[in-house]
């Protein structure tokens, strides 16, 4: 009885894992989930305690998001009638599936790619043209090549800043070149940035294409707020959020008016962003250091480049299949996710990604050494 789409779509491999991850004593590097130690949960109730005073809060919304709420993200250079607030940035990913692929069209990702944004892309029957990249980022020289031997995507996906899996960062030549080839062969960038707010040492790079009505960017609080407001919004050309709000109808009406007054609250204070990202930053910061210290001590076998913001590493283990270790790993008492997961095209079996952003610092080296003792019996 289930349709065409509902009979090929997979499981996440990330959230079947994690039902694994969260059995009492396994300590997961594994899931994308921000440390709700960080939460400001004292400043969301402040907000909630007083949005909910206004019984407005509790009505239906437009389809776009809140006037309130998109005026303040758009900033005052910005064009709020160009935002759309999405259930979380996951849902603006299935809704550009939705409104910009068919099935047999082309979207090129890279490779590897995260998890659900080829659940959702592909969702709409679109092949996934995976392109691998390196320390910076998708390889717009090999994509290049793919264009000109006759490639013709609809779109190019990219986590332009400390991509998952890999907390690669696109380089500004290569964010150069992806817009002047899609200027070219008329696609549509799709810039998701979940993670730049949290970039604790480097310097800032500008957004892919300002200015250019060939991106479309994602943005979201899950990463720097809390995940469960589900607030998040897309920045595009007016045909394509026009599209977006009428597909966005069919869906879910609106996002919820209660989180998007909570979060237009806390995002309208001046200042206190800036002020809780100040806090937060840092502790990302000691978080990554002590699991690299920790992967430098215990795994010197272990390959990795060390990331300047996000919340992952990616890490190679030569000769290891990564896939084959992790139920040893996970009765050993800790949890990864193996590069299989994120594998478009390639072989990525060596590969696994680590988060940082959950186990205590202290409790750091113990998962590492969990992780040796599993590589020691599997040798």
């Amino acid at each position: 009885m289930l349709s065409a789409r509902a009979r090929t779509a997979e499981s996440s491999a990330i959230r079947d894992l994690l039902r694994h991850a969260e059995s009492p004593g396994v300590l997961s590097l594994a899931g994308g989930l921000p440390s709700a130690a960080m939460f400001p949960v004292d400043d969301v109730v402040r907000a909630a305690n007083g949005v909910l005073r206004d019984p407005s809060t509790l009505q239906y919304g437009l389809s776009e998001g809140s006037t309130e709420l998109r005026t303040i993200v758009a900033g005052p250079s910005g064009d709020p009638d160009r935002i759309v607030i999405t259930t979380g940035s996951q849902q603006a990913l299935d809704l550009l599936g939705r409104v910009l692929l068919d099935p047999g069209d082309d979207i090129v990702v890279p490779d590897p790619c995260y998890v659900g944004a080829r659940q959702a892309l592909g969702a709409s029957g679109a092949t996934l043209v995976g392109v691998p990249g390196d320390v910076d980022g998708l390889d717009t020289d090999r994509l290049a090549d793919r264009l000109a031997a006759g490639l013709r995507p609809k779109a190019v996906y990219v986590v332009a800043n400390f991509d998952n899996p890999s907390g690669a960062v696109l380089a500004p030549v290569r964010r150069r070149m992806l817009v002047a080839l899609a200027e070219r062969y008329g696609f549509i960038i799709i810039e998701d940035d979940p993670y730049g707010a949290l970039r604790y040492a480097g310097t800032e790079i500008d957004d892919i294409g300002p200015g250019s009505d060939r991106v479309v960017r994602l943005r979201t609080v899950s990463k720097t707020i809390a995940p469960g407001l589900r607030v998040g919004w897309l920045v595009g050309p007016q045909w394509l959020v026009d599209a977006v709000v009428v597909a966005k109808q069919s869906v879910d009406l609106h996002t919820s008016t209660v989180t998007q007054a909570v979060a237009a609250h806390l995002l309208g204070q001046d200042g206190w962003l800036d002020g809780h990202l100040a806090e937060l930053r840092p502790w990302y910061r000691d978080q990554r250091d002590a699991l690299v210290e920790a992967l430098t001590e215990k795994l010197p076998g272990a390959a990795f480049s060390v990331p300047d913001g996000g919340m992952f590493l990616w890490v190679r283990l030569p000769d290891v299949d990564t896939a084959g270790l992790l139920p040893s790993a996970i009765r050993s008492g800790m949890a990864f996710v193996p590069g299989s997961a994120f594998a478009v095209d390639r072989d990525l079996g060596e590969l696994l990604r680590l988060s940082f952003a959950t186990v205590d610092r202290s409790q750091m080296g113990g998962a590492v050494d969990r992780l040796a003792r599993s590589l020691a019996r599997a040798a």
